[in-house]
């Protein structure tokens, strides 16, 4: 049984990654939610480390063996939990799981199946089965703080340029406004808020 993969990747597909372990290489499928935070999980070598989901999948003239990807134990929990449901095999689960598990999870929790719909191959009556089985099991799954890279970086852009248009309401210039902000969240990436934003600016202009 494998149950991790680490070594660089030299193949990349829209669900798949071969990784070369030292001279063999494997194929391991990512689900969607998965394979959408690899590049800033990856290393500048391109060294990866993955949990592995591994099974067979047995076909009337053969077994295949598939290893399905995950970038830590809890995403993997999730993924066997996932395929808990009636209908619901590990491919299933690898097309359906293409959105952040903790969306899905809280779905689940609140009853949206509309929402459950949405993911691929999950239909109306599979989606209400999911609900049945796994409503009020999954909590601590909708905990996970798995917001993707481009989803901060687009909340950060937005902020920047609500900072930007204040700044320039207060008669600076652009060039100069547009400085001051990436001064300010270069020096703290953590800022989450317009209102944050400009506090670091102000603080930076008092000390100059």
């Amino acid at each position: 049984m494998i149950s991790r993969i680490s070594g660089k990747i030299v193949e990349r597909g829209a669900n798949y990654l071969v990784v070369d372990t030292g001279g063999i290489c494997y194929e391991v499928l990512l689900p969607g939610c998965v394979m959408q935070r690899m590049e800033e999980n990856t290393a500048t070598d391109g060294k990866v480390n993955l949990i592995t989901y591994h099974y067979h999948q047995v076909d009337p003239a053969k077994s295949i063996p598939v290893l399905i990807g995950f970038l830590n134990q809890v995403e993997k929990d999730f993924f066997e939990v996932f395929i808990t449901v009636s209908g619901i095999g590990p491919r299933a689960a690898l097309k359906a799981l293409n959105k952040p598990i903790s969306q899905i999870a809280r779905a689940i929790d609140e009853s949206d199946v509309k929402f459950l719909r949405s993911l691929p191959g999950i239909g109306e009556q599979r989606a209400k089965e999911i609900v049945a089985k796994l409503q009020n099991k999954i909590g601590r799954f909708g905990l996970i703080q798995d917001t993707g890279k481009e989803e901060r970086e687009i909340a950060a852009k937005d902020i920047a340029q609500e900072a930007i248009a204040v700044l320039m309401q207060l008669e600076y210039k652009k060039q100069e406004a547009t400085g001051m902000v990436k001064k300010a969240l270069s020096d703290s990436p953590d800022i989450q808020t317009t209102e944050e934003l400009l506090n670091v600016v102000y603080k930076q202009r008092k000390i100059r």
